[in-house]
């Protein structure tokens, strides 16, 4: 016997946060967000400015209160600190070479949290995201579905999707439905 489960569709773009049993995706607060450039040898002075040691690994953060700094490449970085942060401030102090352009207004942060949010990601992330491979404090650019975002796994079952703004609206969506997957 078979049984059928019917699901009650939405439609994609409709606003709202999504709260199920098992995950939940909500919009992040605002944000400050600096894209950082800067070679090795700025680093040190860099780190001493934002009171973070910029990460020097491949897919690595380092935090320091709400000041979060997420290794991009090997000369790149996404800092990402409280709305009324003056990182640009901050990194202005420290006298080396280096490119700091806040980007607070073009990205947006999604939050993806609950013991389902790795499989929600997942739902159009083809990273492995299990914590042996990418473990809390892990972090990379990558894509969901069909644009590119940046991951961030800030705790065992909770995830930060940052993305473009113009992008939002369907990152959100993605991963509303991805969620209501998971939980059917």
């Amino acid at each position: 016997m078979v049984e059928i489960v019917q699901a009650t569709r939405r439609h994609p773009l409709q606003a709202g946060q999504l709260d199920v049993a098992s995950v939940s995706v909500t919009l992040a607060d605002n944000a400050t967000r600096v894209s950082l450039r800067a070679k090795a040898d700025a680093v040190p002075a860099l780190s001493r400015a934002l009171g973070v040691t910029l990460p020097m690994k491949p897919k690595t953060s380092a935090s320091n209160g709400g000041r979060a700094a997420l290794w991009l490449g090997p000369d790149e970085w996404l800092i990402i600190d409280d709305a009324d942060s003056a990182v640009v401030a901050d990194l202005a102090k420290a006298k080396v070479l280096n490119s700091a352009v806040d980007i607070s207004h073009r990205n947006v942060g999604i939050i993806v949290a609950g013991k389902g949010a790795a499989a929600v990601v997942n739902g159009g992330c083809p990273q492995d995201l299990s914590l042996k491979t990418f473990p809390v404090g892990a972090a990379s650019r990558t894509v969901l579905g069909k644009i590119e975002i940046v991951l961030w796994r800030t705790g065992e079952d909770a995830f930060r999707v940052e993305c473009w703004r113009s992008f939002a609206n369907y990152a959100y969506a993605f991963l509303q439905e991805s969620a209501r997957d998971v939980a059917i």
